[in-house]
């Protein structure tokens, strides 16, 4: 099986949630109790329940121009993914990366301690790991368990509009890179967030932080270096301890 991504087109994205809905269905997660808070957004934020979650946010431009923006927030599935990295050191087994996808997959059945968990979420360059009461970190699973029987993860399954792809990477890039030099001739702004570092990419057309604070990385480069070269390290810090 060859490594996967999501290409998520949010010209095409009508937050209608349909994505949000199957997803919590096809986990069997239970549904999280929302009150009204003035915006098209519920529930507020992800959680170890909540692992796509629909954003929406409303922004008023020069000119009292109100528009409004739509960014079906998941899991990334980073090439090297850090929380991985830093899980790998704190609770080994809590994260995996399965070889075949590329899919990064929280263990369910490891416990991880809110120390631990505080350093883990913190790698994230997207703010997505998530924790329940009894100390089991979760979120977007690429819906594995579907893939590997030839099926589309439940979200990509479910849009009505085609904001939403899955398929091996190198077409999943290609189709990106098409939809983006199309969409520039409209949107000169238009970019692809963070494509070679992930595995969950975003057409974006618009400043990213009007869509969500943490929807583009600008800090992978530096993440990356630094496991790397912890990782270089390490052997010559283990034979200095040996010594």
């Amino acid at each position: 099986m060859a490594d996967k991504s999501f290409f998520i087109d949010t010209t095409k994205c009508t937050a209608c949630r349909g994505c949000q809905i199957a997803c919590k269905q096809w986990n069997r997660n239970p549904a999280t109790k929302t009150i009204q808070r003035g915006t098209h957004q519920n529930p507020s934020d992800l959680s170890a329940s909540t692992f796509k979650l629909v954003r929406f946010s409303e922004v008023e431009e020069p000119g009292g121009e109100l528009r409004w923006y739509f960014f079906p927030d998941q899991c990334r599935h980073c090439m090297a993914p850090p929380c991985k990295e830093v899980a790998d050191t704190k609770v080994k087994g809590a994260i995996i990366q399965d070889e075949a996808t590329g899919a990064v997959v929280f263990n369910p059945k490891v416990k991880v301690k809110p120390e631990d968990f505080k350093e883990i979420r913190s790698a994230c360059p997207y703010d997505i790991p998530r924790i329940s009461g009894t100390g089991i970190m979760a979120k977007c699973t690429m819906c594995i368990d579907r893939i590997k029987e030839g099926m589309l993860p439940a979200c990509v399954k479910t849009c009505p509009t085609g904001a939403m792809s899955f398929g091996d990477r190198k077409e999943i890039l290609e189709k990106a890179s098409g939809r983006l030099e199309e969409v520039k001739k409209k949107y000169k702004d238009a970019m692809l967030a963070n494509p070679e570092d992930v595995r969950t990419i975003y057409l974006l057309v618009d400043d990213p932080k009007k869509y969500h604070k943490y929807a583009v990385a600008e800090n992978t480069i530096g993440i990356t270096r630094k496991f790397a070269l912890r990782r270089l390290l390490k052997p010559l810090k283990e034979l200095s301890l040996m010594g």
